[in-house]
């Protein structure tokens, strides 16, 4: 099977890393011409691609536009299986249903990364245990599903999660948006001037993920507006419960309100 990854990032210069890893030949393609160079030099693609006709799967690892304005320029092969690994699911199958495809589309999600960017940052073990979501609807094709499902084990994934593209972008806003919010939003509070010796565990869980790429994260924010939005009013809500306790000096409401957090917690850590 001839395989190629359009996007030659972190996660898609890992991608590459873990196919080869199981033992497939992986063509590489990138908007600029750098990141192929050093996939080249370094044995993280085999080849660079350019008829991308020539493959049985292609995986495209850009940001959602990129991904759309990718998928409408090129030709693919009758019957490939073309999936996207974007943030956001429902802007893309919106975009890629809007007119008859003659490859087999699939939208997924690997979820993992780091903190780091570039393709000099990808690494084969970055899927090891980790998660990838598939978005298995009345749209989606059976064969397209089932070879992504088998690669996907192969490259490492421990879990695979099927849902429609509505339950992924409700739940991303939540475990990976939301996340990333609150992490920049933290940073900016002044006390994080001269906070050198005062922090430790939890001020680096709270800070890991603060520097953004606005660029890319901006897009994807805006693709899924009314989702994390939703998600942002909720979080404030519980803030303001918390913060209403305090200012009342309510001892009682403010063990009310911090219980009910930690139950919710345990009843769902699985």
């Amino acid at each position: 099977m001839k395989i190629c990854v359009a996007g030659l990032g972190i996660i898609g210069g890992s991608l590459c890393l873990a196919l080869k890893r199981a033992g497939y030949s992986v063509a590489g393609w990138n908007r600029s011409q750098k990141p192929i160079n050093y996939a080249l030099e370094n044995d993280i693609i085999d080849e660079s691609a350019t008829d991308f006709k020539k493959y049985d799967a292609v995986f495209v690892a850009l940001p959602p536009k990129a991904a759309v304005k990718f998928l409408n320029e090129n030709e693919f092969k009758d019957g490939a299986v073309v999936a996207d690994i974007c943030g956001v699911k429902g802007y893309l199958e919106k975009e890629i249903y809007k007119k008859p495809r003659n490859f087999r589309y699939l939208g997924t999600h690997p979820m993992a990364g780091k903190e780091v960017s570039g393709v000099e940052n990808a690494c084969a073990d970055l899927f090891d245990g980790a998660s990838i979501i598939i978005v298995n609807n009345q749209n989606s094709d059976i064969y397209a599903v089932q070879l992504i499902t088998e690669l996907a084990a192969e490259i490492g994934f421990k879990k695979i999660i099927e849902c429609s593209s509505d339950e992924h972008d409700r739940k991303i806003a939540y475990t990976s948006q939301l996340a990333h919010v609150v992490s920049n939003a933290y940073v900016k509070n002044e006390e994080i001037k001269g906070c050198l010796g005062f922090t430790g565990g939890s001020f680096q869980d709270m800070t890991r993920i603060a520097g953004v790429d606005e660029n890319v994260w901006t897009e994807l924010y805006l693709l899924n507006k009314k989702n994390l939005s939703l998600q942002i009013a909720s979080l404030i809500s519980s803030l303001e419960d918390i913060k209403s306790a305090l200012d009342d000096g309510d001892e009682e409401e403010l063990k009310r309100v911090l219980k009910d957090g930690r139950t919710v917690f345990e009843e769902n850590k699985g």
